[in-house]
């Protein structure tokens, strides 16, 4: 009897061993598996700089188009410099046309003739309107111009400073729509899961 006793007590207890050694190896398993993710994770975020968004600034400031490029947004430097020439643009155009007309006025008060066959016919208040016209929008023109260069750098410095921020599946915000099975209407909702 004693033996068969003794096997018994030995078989449960190869079986409880068993036991908690398995679970010591789940246990083990989730905390590498947990350690595989984190390591994913840090992988996927860069270090936090905290003069990045400056030195984006910088940079846009020095050459515009520049402080993209340094947060690695290269499709943007084309619209910089879309926007700083088309602004430009505008500012020559109007203070040539600026120009012209007061010269033309200028011509016409001192007497000698005016070489533009358009602008023969005008009228002294004509000319004058004119100036006053090209003037005011080549000013707008430079106020423009100058307010793009300004985004530029605003642009840069905003655009640094969103790629340090960590975005996440932890946080969360997703439209849900469910059907509602007795009358078929959907019902919609909105879901805000954190993980921590």
């Amino acid at each position: 009897m004693k033996s068969k006793s003794f096997y018994i007590i030995l078989f449960f207890t190869c079986l409880i061993t068993q036991n908690i050694f398995s679970q010591e190896d789940e246990e083990l398993k989730i905390t590498t598996e947990e350690v595989v993710v984190k390591k994913k994770k840090e992988k996927k975020s860069r270090p936090y700089e905290p003069l990045a968004p400056a030195r984006a600034a910088f940079y846009s400031a020095i050459l515009p188009g520049l402080g993209q490029a340094y947060s690695g947004k290269y499709w943007k430097i084309p619209i910089v410099y879309a926007a700083l020439g088309t602004g430009i643009y505008f500012y020559i155009d109007n203070n040539n046309n600026y120009n012209r007309f007061r010269d033309a006025y200028k011509l016409r008060l001192a007497g000698l003739p005016i070489n533009d066959a358009q602008i023969e016919n005008f009228s002294n208040d004509r000319l004058i309107d004119l100036q006053r016209r090209f003037r005011r929008e080549q000013e707008l023109s430079l106020l423009v111009t100058v307010g793009l260069y300004v985004l530029n750098i605003v642009d840069a410095n905003v655009t640094a400073h969103l790629q340090q921020y960590n975005v996440s599946e932890d946080l969360s915000l997703k439209p849900k729509v469910n059907f509602n099975n007795l009358d078929a209407k959907p019902s919609f909702g909105l879901s805000l899961n954190y993980s921590f």
